[in-house]
């Protein structure tokens, strides 16, 4: 019970076997600590050597013989108040790195179709909240429009997530554009041959970026406040440039 204790206490199984011994043999050469611990003499002499080094074992000569005797028990508290005040000294150091490590940007990767649909079912945990896309025609092509509109548009609509997007002024999004109201969402166009979308951009959560290549069928969720914040900038001048009709690209 008290080899375990120790063991708890950063000793070894063998270091603790032999501070045992000698703490209730007194002094004692290698011979009789071995006796005593049963553990192996050359392995009692690299027991002691790190013993002593920890201060919990010292050594003395008498009639030409080494001697060695276990220090006071509590060295050990001393030793673990000591490392106490130490890591004390440190610990706001080690929460500053850890705060930056926390502020790292998380990328969670998906593939395939369903890999996808994970992307859009992610931004239904944000209800009453505003979504800002950009929105890419491969949908249409790459995606399934089924799962769209028949369960994610009503599933947003039903959490009250509004939606402003900007997306390419193909024939095929006109659709898309007239069911705005409806779908708690604004549309405004952009001139698909002068500046096309190959992917869609989600910003929602406040902090979260969903990437979709609907024709590689990867997707991405990105977790950074920075990265949100910049690409929300980024959005907010498009949102101005861009008029619910036409572009002016003068």
């Amino acid at each position: 019970m008290l080899e375990k204790e120790l063991e708890n206490l950063g000793l070894d199984d063998k270091e603790a076997q032999v501070y045992l011994s000698l703490l209730e043999v007194g002094e004692a050469n290698i011979a009789k600590i071995s006796k005593k611990s049963g553990v192996k003499r050359t392995t009692v002499y690299n027991a002691i050597e790190t013993l002593k080094e920890k201060g919990l074992v010292s050594s003395t000569v008498k009639k030409q013989s080494t001697l060695y005797l276990a220090e006071d028990p509590r060295k050990l508290e001393q030793e673990l108040n000591e490392k106490m005040l130490s890591l004390k000294s440190i610990l706001p150091e080690l929460l500053s790195i850890s705060n930056f490590i926390d502020k790292k940007p998380k990328i969670k990767f998906y593939e395939g179709l369903g890999g996808l649909k994970d992307v859009y079912m992610d931004t239904l945990n944000y209800p009453d909240q505003e979504l800002l896309a950009w929105i890419s025609e491969k949908y249409i092509e790459s995606f399934d429009e089924k799962f769209l509109y028949d369960y994610y548009v009503p599933e947003r609509v039903k959490r009250k997530i509004w939606v402003r997007a900007l997306a390419p002024d193909d024939p095929r999004i006109i659709r898309f554009k007239e069911e705005d109201e409806k779908s708690l969402r604004r549309t405004r166009l952009i001139p698909s041959e002068k500046f096309p979308f190959s992917v869609e951009v989600n910003l929602y959560g406040k902090n979260k970026i969903g990437v979709i290549a609907f024709e590689e069928k990867i997707g991405l969720i990105i977790e950074s406040e920075k990265i949100y914040s910049t690409l929300k900038s980024i959005f907010e001048i498009n949102w101005l440039w861009a008029e619910d009709k036409q572009i002016n690209l003068k």
